[in-house]
């Protein structure tokens, strides 16, 4: 049977973690074929990124046109965008009905905080991109920015549902709340809430934390499996508790895995901890 067609519009990372590089992973792991259009190269590895060299959003388009020319593209998820410019070129291209059943993973720092996008990112966002979304998907400190609050004030579930619930009045038809960092009080919870808001339900959906360095790629990889369940024909919620299932399974699998020496992929492929 033909694959489906997934497009990933993201940055490459030249350690194979993140970026791009998860996304495709993430595809291929999920039975579907991946397509790219490349927005930046980055030069990092699994201790932080060092350079970053953006691509112009006119090629950003054009990547983009030439697939969707040719390819039945069933759902697109956006990554490392860098510019504020290609931004709104993403939002142009969505708005042309290029992209559909949209995944916007508002890439704006990297975990060791290294910025990933140029001045008035956030502002091309929050008014150009996240109402195209049918799935938006930031970290705490991603949705914190983008509602103009600090991160520490998103330390309960209500406060990051309260977040979820801006970004859906600014259009995004679901927001995911992602609380791999979630901090309650001085003690950091045992599980990682991700807080799931649409116009009509609130939902909570929890994991046991998996003690792992191996975490890198994992915002990547999340917003790369919804994109798979949306294109499968999933409702945005039951994609988002299987993406979810999915990034769990592999911080298990590469748990003990010894990638560099700071933070490496996790298991994409089911390779699991002996391999």
């Amino acid at each position: 049977m033909t694959p489906r067609v997934v497009l990933t519009i993201a940055g490459s990372d030249s350690g194979g973690g993140a970026g791009l590089e998860a996304d495709l992973a993430t595809f291929g792991s999920l039975g579907v074929h991946g397509a790219v259009a490349v927005t930046a190269l980055t030069a990092q590895n699994t201790l932080g990124v060092f350079a970053v060299l953006a691509v112009e959003p006119e090629m950003v388009r054009a990547q983009v046109e030439a697939v969707t020319s040719d390819l039945r593209v069933a759902a697109v998820k956006t990554g490392m965008l860098a510019r504020p410019s290609t931004v709104r070129a993403v939002a142009a291209m969505a708005r042309d009905g290029l992209l559909p059943r949209l995944v916007v993973d508002p890439v704006l720092v990297s975990s060791t905080g290294h910025l990933l996008m140029e001045r008035g990112g956030v502002e091309a966002y929050r008014d150009e991109l996240v109402g195209l979304a049918d799935v938006v998907t930031p970290n705490l400190r991603e949705a914190a920015v983008l509602v103009g609050t600090q991160v520490e004030a998103l330390d309960t579930v209500a406060s990051m549902a309260d977040a979820g619930r801006v970004l859906v009045a600014h259009g995004a038809r679901c927001c995911v709340v992602k609380g791999g960092h979630f901090q309650q009080g001085a003690a950091t919870e045992q599980q990682a809430p991700d807080v799931v808001v649409t116009a009509t339900e609130v939902l909570t959906l929890r994991a046991d934390r998996v003690e792992t360095t191996n975490d890198h790629g994992t915002g990547c990889s999340m917003a790369a499996a919804i994109a798979v369940g949306l294109a499968e024909g999933l409702d945005s919620i039951a994609a988002v508790r299987r993406a979810k299932a999915y990034v769990a399974e592999g911080l298990r699998g590469a748990a003990r895995w010894t990638i560099g020496a700071g933070h490496g992929p996790i298991d994409h492929f089911g390779w699991g901890p002996d391999t």
